[in-house]
């Protein structure tokens, strides 16, 4: 009998900063979605809880430290040949200046008015704006 690998979905986390009315945001590149503009974010780690993810991604790839995470929204991400159950955070900055931890990875970062974005939005970013602007807080794509 053959038997067959099943596969599933990761988990993934997106962290919406926010300081003084914008949001924080970095052109990818390297990766999926490559050129697009996205909020920090990342794989979920064995055994972290939700808010220690958003943290430590947003620490390890802005420089930052933030405070008041809460949930925005619930993602199954089905993206640039990727599957992800992906959760979105709101998170408030708490201190330090953005900087670029992982060259390969962003090309700059920058705090952006929500009513003036820069394009291309990273595919997860756009639903995150949305149930910022709505409230809904589920989607399937």
């Amino acid at each position: 009998m053959e038997s067959k690998e099943v596969i599933y979905p990761k988990t993934g986390l997106a962290v919406m900063v926010i300081k003084d009315g914008k949001v924080l945001l970095g052109k990818r590149q390297g990766a999926h979605g490559a050129g697009n503009y996205a909020f920090p974010g990342g794989k979920l780690e064995w055994g972290e809880s939700f808010a220690d993810c958003a943290k430590r991604e947003t620490l390890e790839e802005v420089g930052i430290e933030i405070d008041n995470i809460r949930f925005l929204r619930l993602l199954n991400f089905k993206a640039y040949d990727k599957h992800f159950v992906d959760i979105g955070f709101l998170a408030d900055w708490k201190s330090g200046e953005p900087q670029v931890m992982e060259p390969e990875k962003c090309d700059g970062w920058a705090w952006y008015d929500l009513n003036n974005l820069p394009t291309p939005l990273f595919n997860g970013c756009e639903s995150c704006v949305e149930a910022y602007k709505t409230g809904k807080n589920y989607f399937d794509m």
